[in-house]
């Protein structure tokens, strides 16, 4: 015959079962994602860095530059990534005149060197 214990742990095991297939089948939550977030998962490159420049200059009107971008990419018009230079250019073309700080390396005995220092090495 079977017990009280017997009859608890089937019904909890069968419980937890039930909770695994539960789980398994349903579908994962979709937090709502925000139009900066949208945006910064398609940057490659620099990208995110000159968006970041961006905002702590003109933080008003690269949050609507942003709204728009989310709009495209979640209508699908943008496919793909976007580089650095591509975003620098559009603020650009929007009259946000960004400065994003550049150099230029090379390689000298293994090592990446300004090409400033390995000029003044070179004299």
């Amino acid at each position: 015959m079977v017990s009280d214990k017997d009859l608890d742990f089937l019904t909890a095991k069968r419980l937890l079962d039930l909770k695994r297939r539960i789980a398994a089948s349903g579908k994962p939550e979709v937090k709502p994602q925000s139009d900066r977030d949208i945006v910064s998962s398609r940057m490659i490159d620099r990208g995110l860095e000159v968006l970041e420049l961006a905002e702590m200059h003109y933080p008003e009107q690269v949050s609507i530059i942003v709204k728009n971008l989310a709009g495209i990419i979640k209508k699908g018009g943008i496919k793909g990534f976007i580089s650095g230079g591509e975003l620098l250019w559009l603020f650009r073309q929007m009259g946000l005149r960004i400065h994003v700080e550049t150099s230029i390396q090379v390689k000298k005995d293994g090592k990446l060197v300004p090409l400033k220092e390995k000029l003044k090495s070179e004299d």
